[in-house]
């Protein structure tokens, strides 16, 4: 007697649905979506270019004056990187120095403060008198304006130290640079890495706010001289390229930041 077996087949294994991810996405739809409420909102309104052009006439000009938007991109580029580069070194030194005692900290951060509030377009001529007119006053700007976070967060990182790790480092015999090489620098690194994204946004400011009012190259006078000449589209390319920059510029500033301080954050934000 044979019997005979019958084999049900295995159902395959149902394919993983496409999963989109929207957080890496959402910065590409967002621009998008701005441009297009640009572009509909400068049509609907009717307003001439010379009053507010639409995308797509400004990226007509970036096309059409590309050779000296380039130009004037790296310029700018360079003066603003080091500017911000004298930042880093003066603002950590000057942090650090404040930081290293309360009698510094009480009586030099007022004086950073004061000198925070003078506008820094105030001095551009005081740096013109002093340097003349050129790259040195747009480095200088750049630097004046992008170091004071620099400091703010140096020096609060080291005077944030808890009393009760101070007493038990000097208990154990540590010494006032001990605890400040083993416990208060380190512990001041988040900050300092933080500050450097205002700073660099804020060392594009300086250095376009110079070459607006004294400097022969750069896009701050690049946007000054199509101003005058009414070239709307082209001011708005000048915008539209130090919008690229500084966004370049503020995501490696948080690249670096995750890389050097990773370990000091713990995301609690959900999708």
């Amino acid at each position: 007697m044979s019997t005979t077996q019958t084999t049900t087949p295995v159902a395959a294994a149902p394919k993983p649905a496409l999963k989109v991810n929207w957080v890496r996405l959402s910065p590409v739809l967002y621009t998008i979506g701005l441009f297009v409420l640009w572009e509909l909102g400068a049509r609907i309104s009717g307003l001439p270019h010379t009053i507010l052009p639409t995308p797509t006439r400004v990226f007509e000009a970036i096309f059409q004056y590309w050779s000296p938007i380039w130009k004037n991109s790296v310029q700018t580029l360079y003066t603003t990187v080091l500017g911000f580069l004298i930042a880093i070194v003066a603002g950590l030194g000057i942090g650090l120095f404040i930081g290293w005692s309360k009698t510094i900290y009480a009586g030099l951060y007022p004086i950073m403060v004061g000198f925070n509030a003078i506008p820094k377009v105030a001095l551009v001529p005081i740096l013109v008198i002093w340097f003349g007119i050129g790259t040195v006053p747009a480095v200088l700007t750049a630097f004046l304006i992008s170091f004071f976070p620099i400091v703010v967060n140096v020096a609060t990182g080291l005077a944030t130290i808890e009393p009760e790790t101070e007493d038990v480092l000097r208990a154990l015999g540590a010494k006032k640079l001990d605890i400040m090489l083993k416990v208060g620098i380190p512990r001041s690194m988040p900050y300092f890495f933080g500050s450097l994204k205002v700073a660099i946004t804020l060392a594009f400011v300086g250095s376009v706010v110079s070459e607006t009012v004294a400097s022969n190259s750069g896009l701050g006078q690049m946007m000054a001289s199509a101003q005058s000449n009414f070239n709307v589209p082209l001011v708005f390319a000048g915008l539209l390229m130090l919008a690229v920059e500084g966004i370049a510029m503020y995501a490696l500033m948080a690249w670096v930041e995750k890389r050097m301080t990773g370990w000091a954050h713990r995301s609690t934000m959900s999708n």
